[in-house]
């Protein structure tokens, strides 16, 4: 069954590439460990404290552990976890570090929590949404929710020295999900994300209110340009840098605020 999130154009996103290649400019090849499309919605059934971990068991939809092996990776919420046993046709257990637990929503989970789920993309998969990882870089805070007919509107608050990865128009993972920014302010620290009635179908969107925290893991390739177009200014500028800064200073620049605006 086709899952349509509307968001991500992959006609687009093969021009880019194109685009991209035609100009060499420089980006990851990225082999995927997940597509970010969200293919259940699975269930806590059972949490465990152990030393040095956390246990859980998670129910999922039938179907969903067809062919699944002890060792294989599944996206939780956007974090790639191992399947450590298999219970049942419809359950599996996960261990989870505590490093994982600070600094994943992973450790608020509570018996009975819903979580967006997605298998490890096998070779050829067609990516509906974009190369994921499933290493999540940080926690957001949904600032608020906005409802426009049929429409979903979450404006995500981001910690400041993450805003410079988050483009409108560009791709963002949330919760696992592969999405579309929408709108971007770097001054106040915000993006925005449209939803279809789909993907509240299809994830756990629906259930998320303002003052909720969500994992974010950052479209790897804007990443790597952004840091590569920061190191290179830095190189050339070098020792010329501060005294630059200081010179936009005294002529009543706000360098913090400068370097915050829209490209």
């Amino acid at each position: 069954m086709a899952r349509s999130f509307g968001e991500p154009d992959n006609r687009a996103g093969r021009a880019e590439f194109r685009e991209r290649r035609q100009s060499r400019i420089p980006f990851p090849e990225i082999a995927p460990m997940f597509t970010g499309i969200v293919q259940a919605v699975a269930t806590v059934s059972v949490l465990v404290d152990k030393p040095g971990l956390r246990s859980f068991t998670l129910a999922f939809p039938s179907g969903f552990c067809d062919g699944l092996e002890i060792g294989a990776s599944v996206s939780v919420d956007g974090v790639c976890l191992t399947v450590t046993e298999l219970v049942g046709d419809a359950a599996a257990n996960f261990d989870v570090m505590q490093q994982s637990l600070a600094l994943t929503t992973l450790a608020t989970l509570k018996v009975g929590s819903r979580i967006n789920v997605e298998r490890a993309a096998r070779d050829g998969a067609e990516i509906g949404g974009h190369p994921l990882s499933g290493h999540v870089d940080f926690q957001a805070t949904l600032a608020s929710v906005r409802t426009p007919e049929n429409n979903h509107v979450m404006r995500i608050a981001v910690p400041p020295r993450w805003m410079r990865y988050v483009f409108a128009k560009g791709y963002i993972a949330i919760n696992g999900a592969s999405l579309t920014v929408s709108d971007a302010d770097r001054g106040e620290g915000w993006f925005e994300v449209w939803l279809i009635p789909e993907t509240l179908r299809m994830t756990t969107f629906a259930d998320k209110a303002p003052g909720d925290a969500l994992n974010i893991e950052i479209e790897r390739s804007t990443q790597v340009m952004v840091d590569t177009v920061r190191d290179a200014v830095d190189e050339r500028l070098g020792a010329l840098l501060p005294a630059l800064t200081e010179l936009l200073r005294e002529r009543g620049v706000d360098v913090d605020a400068l370097l915050q605006r829209e490209p």
